[in-house]
């Protein structure tokens, strides 16, 4: 009879922006998939690459553990910053005592910064219209 092989999973729930990360990490070889993309693919620019796996960086398990991702709404800078979050939240569940670490760089506290709604009388949320002295 064959044995239970099956892996315990770590979940973690990132957000940033409008952007939601649900992230899953167990432990591997170092392997990301992004909706079902290598980080490669998922994000072309080196920039959002290493926003995106910082936390593993930080706590020095890149390469260590594999990571999965779902991410919806928002752009590209919110999803790195998503997934992120979401990274940092599942490692604290997988180890507690790597919260300290995340903590003081700032991978487990939610960026509040979202986009202004627009007022009416204005062109945008602070844009008001020209002024005409004559």
């Amino acid at each position: 009879m064959a044995e239970n092989t099956t892996t315990q999973y770590f979940w973690g729930t990132g957000r940033r922006k409008t952007s939601v990360a649900r992230v899953r990490i167990r432990d591997g070889e170092g392997q990301i998939l992004v909706n079902k993309k290598t980080l490669h693919d998922y994000f072309p620019t080196r920039r959002h690459q290493l926003v995106a796996i910082a936390p593993l960086i930080a706590t020095e398990l890149l390469g260590k553990v594999d990571v999965f991702a779902n991410i919806k709404g928002g752009g590209v800078t919110g999803h790195a910053g998503a997934f992120s979050h979401g990274v940092a939240r599942a490692l604290c569940r997988m180890d507690p005592s790597l919260a300290p670490i995340l903590r003081k760089k700032g991978f487990l506290t939610r960026d509040p910064r979202v986009v202004e709604r627009k007022k009416y009388g204005r062109h945008k949320a602070r844009r008001s219209t020209q002024f005409s002295k004559r």
